[in-house]
């Protein structure tokens, strides 16, 4: 069919099959030079009539009605009409890789959604990654070659060793005709044998621009296999620049194979070989893993238990001391573990609360533990009468201090001083053994184990701990969330409370208790200020303590330990120095929100009574450890080198050992 508009004869050939077996065709053509259309109707392979014009989108839209009506054999041999879709989407599929300047859609009628669709500015790996899909695009390798004395021009892609399936997906086009051509399918298997495992096979596309007048089209009755003029040359020349392309790709070969804790000399009994040291067979696969050596755990696996957070009651054996907003209280006989959802701003509201521009807590800490300041807003003030930057956003103004996107650059030279001791002093081996860690369960609230490869640790959970809110502490300076208590706690009966206790170390000597305490009230007012700004401890003009920092999510201090704690803050922190009063109040607020065994209850200590007022609260303590401790352990804390000498970590059994042991048995 021929249409003339101006000066240009656009040309669409219609198959004169499809023509004398459809009762209604339709075409409609939009022209790019002009933006008019003109449509066209045929009936049994003939012209109904001159084409007319009409509007539409640029392109070509091709409508049949009642295919092969007068042929009923042929009509009867049409499948139903699911595999007739399919085969219709791996067509245009297949064109639309080959075609990336131009965008194709194709859905059912009636569907909103379409099943295969591409972008016109896509490319073709973009276009096989939509088709497709990720595993095979990741793995492609470009291909491109040309003869001038066979005439031929070949370009594609090819996947590398690292890809195989158990059906080899050809896509073959020649002259931009998709077709297929059994001998070059076989010539490119043949070079893939030696790279991918047995009965496996890769994904291949390749255009070939060949002379017209050297293909045969004439082989099939329905011209989708083809043979070409010199075949048996341009498969060899095919065959050499695909078969240097693999080897070039060798290098990037991906294997699984065992890795081996860094910085550990093992000797050959306890190392899986390595790829470098022929650990592949000629048979192309890996060494046997030895049950000895193998590592059965994965420390990116989640327990249910993680999204089932324990709700706490209470015990009822003493009076409360302190409540923080939720409803839990402090008692004398067990640690009030707060169990509010900090992602959930409905009950979180309650228990946080924005105050001054020190009440802040970075976004950001959650995914990497440590923010730099380019992970911050860009608006920045200066911090008066201090080495401090102030970074705000005045969007989110309304929100609760813990989720407000504010952080506040330290410049003090004692804080950086003391960040950089603690980077000094890490130990990378230990790092990455809490970082890849399998928690495997709490022995008491002090010590818990963890699986890290084929070893298994016994863990001092207070002493890590300690050291975790410690590093927190100094990173994080100044940039800390509110913990507000529902009640304010005044800090003489803290003190009097401490005072009382036979660890504070009180005799007669010291004078009376009153007058100390009236003397820890007094000092402690003296530094409200700094304390506020600088570690988010609030202490209200009467002497009550409002609120304590939020080191991070979804933990609460033991608050029995805040009578003590209160009582070494007047006492034990050296408020002469700017760097040891910054390092020892950050250490005693440390031990004050460290896991310690004296503030938590265990079910062998309850009696029958208090253990079924509790119900599932006993458990809490434990839910914290794992989910929240050891969790910020992997990504917080950066573990110091006396950890490998002081017994915080033990090493209680290794895999390969035990087998040793067992096969004397």
């Amino acid at each position: 069919m021929g249409v003339e508009s101006g000066k240009k004869i656009w040309i669409l050939c219609v198959r004169d099959s499809l023509q004398a077996n459809c009762k209604n065709l339709k075409i409609w053509l939009v022209f790019l030079h002009t933006g008019l259309g003109e449509r066209a109707s045929y009936c049994d392979g003939k012209l109904k009539a001159p084409p007319k014009p009409c509007a539409g989108n640029q392109g070509t839209q091709i409508t049949v009605e009642d295919l092969f009506y007068n042929v009923t054999t042929r009509r009867k041999a049409l499948k139903n009409p699911s595999e007739e879709y399919a085969k219709i989407l791996e067509v245009v599929g297949r064109y639309a890789i080959h075609n990336s300047g131009i965008s194709f859609s194709v859905k059912k009628q009636g569907d909103t959604v379409a099943d295969v669709r591409t972008l016109a500015n896509a490319t073709t790996v973009d276009n096989i990654r939509s088709i497709f899909g990720n595993a095979v695009s990741r793995e492609l390798i470009e291909v491109a070659c040309e003869d001038g004395k066979l005439a031929f021009k070949m370009k594609g892609y090819i996947t590398n060793a690292n890809y195989s399936v158990k059906k080899c997906m050809f896509l073959l086009f020649i002259n931009h005709r998709l077709v297929e051509s059994t001998a070059l399918r076989k010539a490119i298997e043949t070079v893939y044998a030696a790279y991918l495992p047995k009965s496996t096979h890769p994904f291949l596309y390749l255009s070939l621009e060949i002379a017209p007048q050297n293909v045969d089209v004439n082989v099939h009755p329905t011209k989708h296999e083809v043979h070409f003029l010199h075949e048996d040359s341009i498969l060899e020349c095919v065959q050499q620049h695909i078969e240097s392309k693999l080897l070039g790709s060798n290098s990037s070969r991906m294997y699984f194979t065992q890795t081996l804790i860094p910085g550990v000399e093992c000797s050959s009994t306890e190392v899986v070989k390595s790829v470098a040291s022929s650990s592949f067979t000629a048979k192309g696969t890996v060494d046997k893993v030895y049950a000895h050596q193998m590592v059965r755990t994965d420390s990116r696996d989640q327990k249910l238990d993680a999204f089932l957070q324990p709700i706490n009651k209470p015990l009822s054996t003493g009076h409360t001391a302190v409540t923080l907003d939720g409803g839990t209280g402090l008692s004398d006989g067990r640690s009030r573990q707060q169990d509010t959802e900090m992602e959930d701003l409905n009950d979180f509201d309650t228990m946080v609360a924005a105050q001054g521009d020190s009440v802040t807590t970075p976004e950001g800490q959650k995914e990497s533990g440590r923010l730099t300041p380019e992970t911050v807003p860009t608006r920045k003030r200066q911090w008066a009468g201090s080495d401090v930057e102030m970074e705000e956003d005045d969007t989110r103004k309304g929100m609760t201090a813990a989720c407000t996107p504010k952080r506040r650059i330290i410049n003090l030279t004692s804080v950086l001083t003391l960040q950089e001791e603690i980077s000094s002093q890490a130990h990378a081996s230990l790092q990455e053994m809490l970082h890849d860690h399998s928690f495997v369960g709490c022995v008491s609230p002090q010590w818990a184990l963890a699986q890290y490869q084929t070893k298994l640790y016994l863990l001092n959970t207070t002493q890590l701990s300690q050291e975790l809110f410690y590093q927190i502490l100094l990173y994080d300076f100044a940039n800390f969330g509110v913990l507000r208590l529902s009640e304010p706690a005044p800090l003489y009966d803290l003190a009097m409370l401490a005072l009382e206790n036979t660890e504070s170390g009180w005799t007669e000597d010291d004078g009376p208790k009153e007058g100390l305490a009236e003397y820890i009230v007094e000092f402690l007012k003296k530094k409200t200020e700094m304390l506020k700004d600088y570690f988010s401890f609030e202490i209200d003009e009467d002497g009550n303590l409002t609120g304590l920092p939020l080191l991070i999510d979804n933990y609460v201090p033991p608050l029995e330990g805040l009578p003590m704690f209160i009582l070494r803050l007047a006492t034990e922190v050296n408020w002469d120095e700017e760097k040891e009063c910054f390092e020892s109040l950050s250490k005693e607020c440390a031990m004050f929100y460290s896991i310690r065994k004296q503030y938590i209850v265990e079910e062998s200590d309850l009696t029958n009574q208090q253990t079924e007022e509790l119900g599932t609260g006993s458990t809490s303590w434990k839910w914290t450890v794992e989910h929240v401790i050891y969790k910020a352990f992997r990504t917080h804390l950066l573990p110091p080198k006396h950890f490998t000498e002081d017994g915080n970590i033990l090493q209680l059994a290794n895999l390969p050992d035990l087998y040793k042991v067992f096969e004397r048995c």
